[in-house]
């Protein structure tokens, strides 16, 4: 055991992955060297972000990469989680910055792992559309013969829940569409890509290959039979929906109705087997029946005609973005998903977890990482068969429909300037990470 600020730390099993993530369009910055992506026509349109601004230089990331590799080296890190951008790749000498990247991460001892899709989808092309899947496919090919020499793990997506639910069923993130459950076959064609960029990988050679999915455990509101539905019906909509075609190779109750024609045919491709499963986890969701006034998801307010509403939970803190911090909720979820799957559930990585709270001497981030780097070695000591743990984010960055209002970042970027300042919990992780090799 080791001693921090908040009482004994458990050690973790010799060859845990400790790391840090971020992804290209909220930090890398030179819109001007890329092609453009859905979100920036998205952040050209006046109202979409809440302080009105772009990622055009976010935090300049392309250019002052060598500075955040030396901060990955400074914290200590095993690998650094970063997304390779479409458009940069589309874009003459897009594939040569990931080469330099990789090079400096390798150079400081730290574990590239590339993200290959992070919503920043190329401006022209529509998850809506079939086609696009096979696209990522070609792109995905066209990384992994470049880099795929120095990368030992890959990602094929990001949360395809979110992107599919608040950028094409709400609209409030990139590319806009408000189209409810019409937006369905864009959960389906992402889930395609995901099968045709396992397979693209394993053609490249690579191994050692997951998705980021994210979940949260839902509880009903209440025992009224009317909450228990509408809770499990949002458990169906993002977890199930998203976990059990790249799982168990099939579409939870009832869903195929609702995906394009043929939909099934792609199943045995969406479930290409996976060396391991990654999570995204910030909070659980309590769930009850449609209330008349719209609720909240993440800050975006939900349409009444919606199935459920999302209610607040008494009694937990929250962060600065009003999200519950229930870190005991990712012990459930992860002892939930292996009793859920058994065996179809491969080993799994914590790929995202974070808060978003302001000031350097972020006592409040340090509790919430303390309580779930606990929540995470209580779900090992129970038997679940967890790798790693990646901390979101390493820097403050543009957080999409929110501009720069939220500061999920270990280390304060001063959008003015660029400045780079590590804040109190940069180095308590740091620490973490020395007593865990100590």
């Amino acid at each position: 055991m080791v001693t921090d600020a908040h009482g004994p730390l458990p050690r973790f099993p010799d060859g845990f992955l400790w790391g840090v993530s971020t992804s290209a369009h909220q930090i890398e910055g030179a819109a001007d060297l890329r092609e453009p992506s859905v979100w920036d026509v998205f952040t050209a349109e006046p109202g979409r972000v809440k302080d009105g601004s772009t990622a055009a230089v976010a935090c300049d990331h392309y250019h002052r990469y060598p500075e955040d590799v030396a901060l990955l080296a400074g914290l200590g890190v095993d690998a650094y989680r970063f997304s390779v951008s479409w458009p940069r790749v589309n874009s003459p000498g897009g594939l040569d910055f990931y080469d330099r990247l990789v090079d400096a991460l390798c150079e400081a001892g730290v574990q590239p792992v590339p993200t290959l899709f992070h919503w920043d989808l190329p401006a022209g092309l529509d998850w809506l559309d079939r086609d696009t899947a096979y696209r990522f496919a070609d792109h995905v090919s066209g990384v992994a013969d470049r880099l795929g020499d120095r990368v030992p793990r890959w990602i094929t997506l990001n949360e395809p829940a979110e992107h599919t639910l608040l950028g094409h069923a709400l609209g409030t993130h990139a590319p806009g569409k408000a189209l409810l459950f019409d937006a369905l076959p864009a959960a389906h064609h992402q889930l395609l890509a995901h099968g045709l960029a396992v397979r693209a990988l394993r053609a490249a050679g690579v191994t050692n290959i997951g998705i980021a999915n994210s979940h949260s455990p839902v509880e009903p509101a209440s025992a009224d039979p009317a909450d228990v539905e509408a809770a499990v019906f949002y458990d169906l909509l993002l977890n199930r929906l998203f976990a059990e075609p790249v799982l168990l190779g099939q579409f939870p109750d009832g869903t195929a109705a609702l995906m394009p024609e043929g939909a099934e045919d792609d199943l045995r491709i969406i479930a290409e087997p996976l060396d391991w499963y990654g999570i995204n986890y910030y909070a659980p969701a309590r769930v009850g029946a449609p209330q008349e006034k719209p609720t909240e998801f993440g800050g975006v307010a939900l349409p009444a005609e919606l199935p459920f509403s999302l209610r607040e939970f008494e009694g937990v803190p929250v962060t600065d973005f009003g999200w519950p911090v229930v870190p005991e909720a990712l012990t459930g979820l992860l002892t939930g998903l292996r009793d859920r799957y058994g065996d179809r559930l491969p080993p799994l990585v914590i790929t995202e977890n974070g808060c978003s709270y302001e000031g350097l001497d972020d006592q409040d981030r340090i509790a919430y990482l303390d309580g779930h780097v606990r929540a995470v070695h209580a779900a090992l000591a129970e038997g679940v068969d967890l790798r790693g743990y990646f901390v979101w984010s390493l820097l403050d960055n543009f957080e999409w429909a929110e501009g720069y209002a939220r500061r999920f970042g270990l280390v304060d970027v001063d959008f003015a300037t660029l400045r780079r300042t590590p804040k109190a919990s940069y180095h308590w992780y740091r620490d973490l990470l020395r007593a865990q090799r100590g």
